[in-house]
């Protein structure tokens, strides 16, 4: 378990993740409020703000994935702006990928 590619992996997929659900709130919000959000009240303005943020966060472990760059920054910034959203039980399992991407970075010692 001490592959640094782990991490590269676990980044690009939870980019993606982010990215993909970040656009569809953004852009379609309706579609999202009634296939993902479904807590009323129905806040279009709100559900930009998340797509924004979401959309921001896949950036952020995107890009250095692309560039090879490191990653353990990115890695602990998403997994601190998704700590407060288990609500839903997939960003539960995005906060443990996470957290296990993390740990092999570190014990792989990149910077």
């Amino acid at each position: 378990m001490r592959d640094p590619r782990l991490s590269g992996v676990v980044g690009a997929v939870i980019g993606v993740f982010y990215l993909v659900t970040g656009a569809w709130a953004y852009l379609a919000p309706l579609s999202f409020f009634s296939a993902v959000a479904t807590f009323a009240p129905l806040n279009i303005h709100l559900l930009h703000d998340a797509g924004a943020f979401q959309l921001g966060l896949g950036l952020a472990l995107t890009v250095p994935v692309a560039l090879r760059a490191p990653l353990r920054a990115p890695l602990i910034a998403v997994l601190g702006a998704s700590v407060p959203t288990t609500d839903l039980p997939v960003l539960t399992l995005i906060c443990v990928a996470l957290a296990a991407a993390l740990i092999v970075d570190l014990r792989a010692g990149k910077a």
